[in-house]
């Protein structure tokens, strides 16, 4: 196997670090991209466990090509992460990429492998993610199906599509109403969980690159390939976590699969009804700071209301 180039993002975690570095060694990754922010002035821990992870990273004793991108100070999440990739796709045209966190089965190399050539050139397709959400349903006949959702607990793209990403969302304020943000969430509560994310991330209430680049996959139309078997597992929940802080979250540590031979879909189109069970299991699931189950029962009961009065008037 033949694998591509990994950017691998670090910060100040030793213990995960040096679990998920460890598979990168195990399958001797040939071109390394690490990408590490730098210390925060009012964590005084921060100093020592920055420096313990970088040494853990550049200690490859394995023939590989390594780049290392050390931020001197802290620069925050989304402003390291984007510019982390910005700088790996100066260079590539393609790459794998993965947290700290983020303990990846063997398979996920080689179905982001196989799928970086076999979707190169295919617009349509604009990320590869090793999460899968699905509680063990299948989707399709295929190893793998496509959404709207780029999970990105260990994911691969391509130069074409990173080129996409806006940080700033400066495409949101006139496509948030547009024909074409109907059609990516149809549903009501839908367009209005995202909205309200989208609008904090221009506010700049949310240090994340990962709302940014969501948007800006769906504003470039892109999907996303989705195994049929989860692939990567988070191991970062807990209290040191950014935006994980809990580890009794269903999400936490979920344990992964071979995926074997792959086998390809026919087509390349979304599959609505994976991502209608994503969107309520994964992000009105975990969302309790907000009433959207609440309203989406009411939803649900309204409409009941309204088949039963239709019922009665015929």
């Amino acid at each position: 196997m033949s694998l591509p180039p990994v950017a691998y993002i670090v910060f100040n975690r030793p213990r995960h670090t040096q679990r998920t570095f460890d598979i990168l060694r195990k399958l001797q990754v040939p071109k390394l991209y690490i990408i590490a922010d730098g210390p925060r002035a009012d964590h005084p821990a921060d100093l020592k466990r920055c420096a313990e992870v970088r040494e853990i990273v550049v200690n490859v004793d394995w023939p590989c090509e390594l780049h290392c991108d050390f931020a001197h100070s802290n620069i925050g999440l989304k402003k390291r992460v984007s510019s982390g990739l910005d700088w790996v796709f100066q260079h590539e045209d393609r790459a794998i990429v993965l947290e700290d966190d983020c303990l990846a089965h063997p398979d996920f190399f080689s179905f982001c492998d196989e799928l970086l050539d076999r979707y190169a050139d295919d617009e349509r397709v604009s990320v590869i993610t090793g999460n899968n959400f699905q509680d063990g349903k299948s989707r399709g006949d295929a190893s793998y199906y496509f959404s709207k959702y780029n999970h990105c607990w260990g994911w691969a793209t391509w130069r074409r599509a990173w080129h996409c990403y806006q940080g700033d969302l400066g495409f949101w304020r006139s496509w948030r109403h547009s024909e074409a943000w109907k059609k990516i969430a149809p549903e009501a509560i839908e367009r209005r969980y995202w909205e309200d994310i989208f609008e904090k991330v221009q506010a700049g209430q949310y240090d994340s690159w990962a709302y940014p680049w969501t948007a800006s996959v769906w504003h470039c139309g892109g999907l996303t390939a989705t195994p049929n078997v989860n692939l990567v597992s988070n191991i970062g929940f807990g209290a040191n976590s950014t935006h994980t802080s809990s580890d009794a979250d269903p999400l936490a540590a979920m344990p992964t699969a071979s995926i074997g031979e792959l086998t390809h879909p026919i087509a390349v189109r979304q599959d609505e009804a994976a991502d209608q069970y994503t969107f309520r299991q994964v992000f009105l699931g975990r969302a309790g700071r907000f009433p959207w189950r609440h309203l989406l029962n009411l939803k649900r009961m309204f409409g009941e209301v309204q088949r039963r009065l239709l019922a009665w008037k015929a």
